[in-house]
């Protein structure tokens, strides 16, 4: 019975085990992306850490995370510095327009605003996610993100709402770092593990598989 309970590899265990991954990798995404320059190699590797250990159960996150992101960080950090500044912008507008938002006008100008941003923002939810998965030098990665952004469009519109709500949810309280930031990756894993095989050859489709195994309902 005592070796039954205390066999990692029972429900609970693989349990508390997925619990520590979700909230450990959340705060080493946190402390990493710290330094700014490198919040797009950690991104890259959170999701690519996500998809493997959460879509397709394997072990070993935090090796994996830390693997992932010092291969990206030669790509991840000129790519961070091409989009930070218009991330700020961003960010500096919306928080000008939401404080505006208080007549008919302001709420007109507020929902345009937030409209205008689905294309810049749409681009950061592809870039990072398809650095974590390719190996594309920096002109080719963004300009697959932003062929993806355009040519999937519902989904770029779902994506930057998700990113801009949890975003706010977080910097509206603190303790939503403990777990949105492998949430978002989980989620945004959902539509993009489906997009991502459709534009590779099939030379590459076999690499990409033997990385990613395909889900059960993928197949």
């Amino acid at each position: 019975m005592f070796r039954q309970v205390f066999n990692p590899d029972n429900l609970f265990w693989r349990f508390i085990s997925k619990c520590v991954d979700f909230v450990g990798l959340s705060l080493f995404w946190a402390a990493l992306s710290l330094p700014v320059v490198t919040a797009g190699p950690a991104t890259a590797a959170l999701y690519y850490t996500v998809v493997k250990t959460f879509r397709h159960g394997e072990d070993g996150a935090f090796g994996m995370f830390w693997k992932s992101f010092v291969q990206n960080l030669r790509r991840g950090i000129p790519a961070t510095l091409i989009f930070l500044p218009m991330m700020v912008f961003i960010f500096y507008g919306y928080a000008v327009m939401h404080a505006n938002a208080t007549s008919d006008l302001g709420v007109v100008m507020f929902v345009a605003y937030y409209v205008a941003l689905v294309v810049p923002v749409g681009l950061f939810c592809y870039l990072f996610p398809v650095m974590g998965r390719f190996d594309l030098g920096l002109k080719e990665l963004f300009r697959t993100s932003f062929a993806l952004c355009i040519r999937h469009l519902p989904t770029t519109v779902i994506l930057v709402l998700l990113v801009v709500e949890l975003v706010i949810f977080v910097l509206e309280r603190w303790w939503p770092i403990f777990f949105v930031p492998v949430l978002t990756m989980l989620l945004f894993s959902l539509f993009l593990e489906r997009i991502f095989p459709k534009y590779l050859n099939e030379e590459e489709r076999a690499v990409l598989e033997d990385r990613f195994p395909k889900d059960e309902d993928e197949k």
